[in-house]
């Protein structure tokens, strides 16, 4: 075969691309990723057997970060980037080589850690051996695939909060830990479980770390209307997930005459106080990343790609208007670096919009979100009445990722279909099949309770734990509240092995279980923690109202 990926829910038959991604990398782009992925273990082997400190490092953890970052699902389709941050990654990785060859005591550096190229053709070749299949045993392979796609979502995390002046040593030191650790054939399957358990356990750390970053800068996301269709200006989309870009590309367009529309994951920005003060801030602009194919071409101006979750333009003057920042990219798309200060200058974007026509109108309203911790806890008391005095049966927890499979019907008909004494919370891309129905409210407090962004489904475990305490419970799982995620990619990875060490159980994932999971791997996450698939609506809603 040519390639093979399984990291992604869509992966071809749940079982794994072969010649083509589904996402629509290309053999050579996934098998440099593999190659990437690989270069980073090896430095991380390095770091971790040679003891070095890594806050002596700044400039490597950040590459690594972005490495990871770059293999992400939907995130980087440039060879040419891909190869270059190969190059990058063994330059450093020798390096440390050299600073830890004091310290190692004569380690058996694998391969990962020692292997050269000098040309393209030798990375294809290289990289065709060390692929997702060089593991042979089925389970130990799909237990360091999790504990990888786990760590890669951390990266993400961990970058965007980087981006915002915001570290911890902790997490470098785990992922270069957890990366060296699926390198050493002598770790048994136990020992591979306990370390998926502690990236979950590095998995909420990472993601405190970047709420603390959003809200000590942009301040506590408020209940917030948003709207949802479009002025007469030109404009510039958004996509993605940093805040940051998205705060200097408002600062640069003030006063041009641009409007700024989010896209997608980046809608959440305005439940944030700081974004409220640009006028030209003006609302969302269609729905989940996949539908990007069709409402890039209404939207008339050039799309900034902040993080992944890029759909291979089929229109090429979708193509032209596409701009990438961070660790996206797509080839022949301008990539814009940051200074040395972490300044972007946007004036390109800016520019190319002013010569635009305005988008196009695909729909109008308001949609209402803001319910992240803070705002939620503000409420405790109305809530706790709620569930006290029965008009509230139960939280369905509906967090996650959104995608193009048919099968993900199933979660706009099971908000339409619960009853009317439930409340769904959700976070993440997900809440694009359900946060534009009208399914009112409970004593005032919204049937939907979005509360951002697909990290922000920490702040839905900050919630459930709260509830716990007030409650007076010792358990979360006797919490009225039932866990029906979608997933896609690694960030959702993350958020579920964050879970899981949180002690929650009985999550249900879909469309489908992950094609990662080998038969024991999955018996043991049905076993232990009560991991489930999704059936039928009807039925599922009756087996969740059970609990």
């Amino acid at each position: 075969m040519g390639m093979f990926c399984y990291q992604c829910q869509e992966t071809a038959g749940g079982k794994g691309c072969t010649v083509r991604g589904v996402c629509g990398k290309t053999e050579e782009v996934a098998n440099l990723q593999d190659l990437l992925v690989y270069s980073v273990k090896g430095l991380a082997q390095v770091v971790n057997c040679g003891k070095l400190p890594v806050a002596d490092h700044p400039q490597v953890n950040r590459e690594v970060l972005n490495s990871l970052f770059m293999t992400i699902t939907n995130a980087n389709f440039d060879e040419k980037a891909i190869a270059g941050q190969i190059d990058k990654i063994i330059a450093f990785r020798q390096q440390l080589m050299n600073k830890a060859c004091c310290a190692c005591n004569g380690c058996h550096w694998h391969d990962a850690a020692t292997f050269t190229v000098s040309s393209r053709e030798e990375m294809l070749a290289k990289a065709r051996t060390v692929g997702v299949l060089a593991t042979a045993d089925e389970d130990i392979r799909s237990l360091r695939e999790m504990i990888t796609y786990g760590v890669k979502g951390m990266a993400a995390y961990a970058e965007h909060a980087l981006n915002l002046g915001h570290e911890n040593e902790e997490i470098y030191a785990f992922i270069y830990e957890a990366l060296a650790a699926t390198l050493d054939d002598s770790l048994s399957a136990d020992q591979l479980v306990a370390l998926v358990m502690r990236t979950g356990e590095h998995g909420v750390k990472v993601m405190a770390m970047l709420d603390e970053a959003h809200t000590s800068r942009f301040g506590h996301p408020e209940i917030t209307e948003v709207n949802i269709g479009v002025r007469n200006n030109p404009a510039i989309l958004i996509s993605g997930h940093d805040l940051t870009d998205l705060e200097q590309l408002l600062i640069q367009t003030q006063g041009t005459g641009v409007d700024v529309y989010t896209h997608s994951e980046m809608l959440p920005a305005h439940y944030y106080p700081a974004f409220k003060k640009y006028e030209h801030f003006v609302g969302n602009y269609g729905n989940a990343w996949w539908k990007q194919k069709t409402e890039f071409v209404s939207f008339n101006g050039p799309v900034l790609f902040t993080t992944n979750c890029i759909v291979p333009p089929a229109d090429e003057n979708v193509r032209r208007r596409i701009f990438t920042t961070n660790s996206a990219g797509f080839p022949g798309c301008p990539h814009i670096l940051p200074d040395e200060n972490g300044k972007k200058d946007f004036t390109p974007i800016i520019e190319m919009a002013k010569r635009l026509p305005p988008p196009q109108a695909i729909e109008e309203g308001k949609i209402v979100g803001g319910f992240a911790h803070n705002q939620v806890l503000a409420l405790a008391d109305k809530v706790v009445e709620a569930v006290k005095t029965g008009a509230i049966k139960k939280f369905f927890v509906m967090a996650g990722c959104d995608g193009r499979m048919p099968a993900r019907s199933y979660y706009t008909e099971f908000a339409e279909k619960l009853p009317a004494d439930t409340v769904i919370l959700t976070a993440g891309c997900a809440k694009y099949r359900y946060n534009k129905l009208n399914l009112g409210d409970i004593g005032g407090i919204p049937r939907i309770l979005d509360a951002g962004q697909c990290n922000d489904s920490y702040s839905l475990a900050v919630i459930a734990l709260k509830l716990k305490e007030v409650f007076g419970l010792d358990d979360i799982n006797k919490l009225p509240v039932a866990f029906n995620i979608g997933w896609y990619e690694q960030k959702a990875v993350i958020v579920l092995l964050a879970l899981l060490y949180l002690g929650v159980k009985n999550i249900h994932l879909g469309p489908t279980l992950p094609g990662f999971l080998s038969a024991n791997v999955a018996k043991v996450l049905t076993e232990k923690f009560g991991i489930g698939g999704i059936g039928q609506v009807d039925e599922d809603i009756a087996m969740f109202m059970k609990q």
